[in-house]
């Protein structure tokens, strides 16, 4: 039988409380009823002594005292902490305000821009719509003489040093 409670206290990787029975361990799959496990009863308190409780309540107060007195390095290394605190605190808050106020003016440029973009489009396709080809190519033509060019006329021209022709430049001949 103890063999089982050392073994179960082992499977378990517990062990059992002082005064604690501990359940023998079963193998298998047995359903058992398990104990009813109580908790001994302790022994009541002596009564101490008057002078007892009054060296011993002295000695509570003194250890009190002792924790609740703080030096002149202590409390000049807590006031350092407070100070340093506050600071990053209120740093903190002004780089917050800052991150808001830009975000703001983000939102506002943003939304300028958008309408910006749409009164281009607007003018852009009032352009479009106002211009008669057909009314240009007869002014073109009646007007000022133009006409088309020859196909003898055009010369197609192939640079590819740069991506931009120079105005000065000699244009080369076939």
């Amino acid at each position: 039988m103890a063999a089982r409670r050392q073994t179960a206290a082992v499977r378990t990787g517990r062990r059992p409380q002082a005064g604690y029975k501990t359940a023998p361990y079963v193998q298998g799959t047995a359903a058992v009823q398990p104990e009813v496990y109580e908790r001994p009863e302790k022994e009541p308190r002596r009564k101490r002594s008057h002078t007892q409780s009054v060296r011993q309540d002295n000695r509570i107060r003194r250890n009190q005292e002792r924790a609740m007195y703080m030096d002149l390095p202590y409390v000049i290394l807590l006031t350092i902490a407070s100070i340093c605190t506050l600071y990053l605190c209120v740093n903190y808050l002004h780089v917050q305000s800052s991150i808001t106020a830009r975000m703001h003016n983000i939102e506002s440029l943003e939304t300028e821009l958008e309408q910006m973009k749409a009164e281009n489009d607007a003018l852009e396709t009032s352009i479009n719509t106002s211009i008669d080809l057909n009314e240009i190519y007869e002014i073109a033509t009646k007007e000022l003489g133009m006409v088309y060019a020859n196909k003898d006329q055009v010369l197609l021209y192939d640079k590819t040093e740069s991506e931009y022709v120079r105005q000065y430049e000699d244009i080369p001949e076939r």
